[in-house]
């Protein structure tokens, strides 16, 4: 696909200043609440460490998790109890998936991605598909990653689509390889899936 920009070498500062810009634009654009969706994972957290130092006007943000382990926010394996923790401070609502209504229009969708393509918990074994009827679903992976053998929650296709611009940010040479690899449409991961069905600007940090 050609709407794709490639940043090669971002470290989390660079990131959080793109991120930064992107939601400056969204509020200046809008009067009302501007939504945000974020990963999970070890590699965001440094990034949204400072993005939360921005001169945002956070309360009319509200950040989604794209997933989350099915456990209580004080689990050290939940993700919302991390994000709210960072974010609730300065205003901004963050969402408990579990009871979340139906799922806004995002300005943007900050995605990881594993080594077997998966994004938010969609998983290779689960099947996601671009029609899906559902905005979110309740799932399991398997296999169970063992630091994590959680069942999840996870935004889906069409919910993770329904936004103005996509972002990754991966790291490592071999998810650098699933990626280009979904990017050329050499394989049906769901990585793939999203990437093939994305009309808005995606880009990826690495």
């Amino acid at each position: 696909m050609d709407k794709v920009n490639n940043i090669e070498g971002a470290e989390a500062a660079a990131i959080a200043a793109w991120i930064e810009a992107r939601l400056m634009q969204a509020l200046a654009d809008s009067d009302g609440t501007v939504a945000i969706t974020v990963p999970g994972g070890s590699t965001p957290f440094p990034i949204m460490e400072v993005l939360a130092k921005a001169p945002l006007d956070w309360s009319r943000i509200a950040v989604w998790p794209g997933d989350d382990r099915l456990v209580e926010e004080s689990h050290a394996a939940s993700n919302t109890g991390k994000i709210r923790a960072l974010f609730e401070p300065l205003g901004a609502q963050v969402v408990s998936l579990p009871d979340a209504g139906e799922p806004p229009h995002f300005a943007l969708a900050w995605l990881g991605m594993g080594g077997d393509g998966h994004i938010a918990s969609l998983f290779p074994n689960t099947d996601p598909q671009v029609d899906d009827p559902q905005m979110m679903r309740r799932l399991t992976p398997d296999p169970l990653p063992p630091e994590a053998p959680f069942d999840r929650i996870t935004l889906t296709i069409p919910a993770l689509l329904d936004s103005d611009a996509l972002m990754f940010v991966i790291r490592g040479d071999d998810k650098r390889a699933v990626f280009d690899g979904a990017l050329r449409g050499e394989h049906d991961l769901p990585v793939a899936r999203l990437l093939g069905a994305a009309s808005q600007q995606v880009t990826c940090f690495s």
